[in-house]
């Protein structure tokens, strides 16, 4: 099933064109790792389907996203954000405990019942891998997790509130190679249940984790296929030229 539909994208933040032209289908329950130099347009892509860019006084769009064949547009923005939750590079954990780091989504959707936040919370964290080095201290500070544990926090306080998608914008860019690991194992499990779209500079990390691979390049997009083509035959010799580092 497709999750996304883009349309002639193009995206512009005063006079500087961000995206060109851009039309992909992104498809339910699959990794879509984004790959491409610094400037290439790849976050601004990927706030671009949550409507963060919205933000900016600046911003301009023309084109058409399409969450399930609905215009994002047309869906009130609250609603879209539950519906597309988002973990970014660096950890924000709120200043409180773990338990109330995580719980903290779900109070503001309703349920005050603690049972039911209890299960809710423990089920977050056990999706994050996280529950089982931090089931005893969930009183705790979140400030006194490591980065690695403290991203997977964040991780588990946007599975609270069931998104359909997930949106990871360079989430191991701080983290050491056992916390990145630990994260790409829960992506690869997560997309049985979720939509996960990964903006990352690190090309192993996408052919690691990625179904597929979109390579943007100065606000194009060159190419999106099966990950294992785009990192073995790639269509583009812009491409192949990012992927075995001859720039970028």
């Amino acid at each position: 099933m497709v999750k996304f539909k883009v349309h002639d994208l193009n995206i512009w933040f005063g006079s500087i064109h961000a995206i060109k032209q851009v039309s992909m289908e992104i498809e339910a329950n699959e990794i879509l790792s984004i790959i491409g130099p610094s400037n290439s347009g790849k976050t601004t892509f990927l706030r671009t389907l949550n409507r963060l860019n919205d933000l900016s006084l600046s911003f301009k769009l023309t084109g058409a996203v399409e969450l399930e064949r609905e215009n994002i547009k047309a869906i009130d923005v609250e609603v879209l954000r539950r519906k597309i939750g988002m973990v970014f590079a660096l950890p924000l954990p709120l200043p409180l405990s773990i338990f109330d780091n995580v719980a903290y989504g779900i109070k503001m959707h309703g349920e005050r019942k603690k049972k039911k936040l209890a299960e809710k919370v423990e089920e977050a964290l056990r999706q994050a891998y996280l529950w089982e080095e931090v089931k005893d201290r969930l009183s705790e500070s979140a400030f006194k997790l490591s980065g690695g544990q403290q991203q997977r926090l964040c991780i588990a306080r946007t599975l609270a509130v069931c998104p359909e998608v997930i949106l990871f914008d360079e989430p191991c860019s701080g983290l050491d190679p056992i916390s990145t690991a630990k994260v790409e194992d829960a992506m690869v499990k997560l997309k049985e249940k979720y939509t996960i779209v990964l903006v990352t500079n690190n090309v192993k990390q996408a052919a690691r984790v990625g179904d597929k691979t979109a390579f943007f390049l100065s606000g194009e997009l060159i190419e999106i296929d099966k990950t294992d083509k785009i990192f073995t035959a790639p269509g583009d010799k812009r491409t192949d030229g990012y992927i075995r580092g001859k720039f970028g």
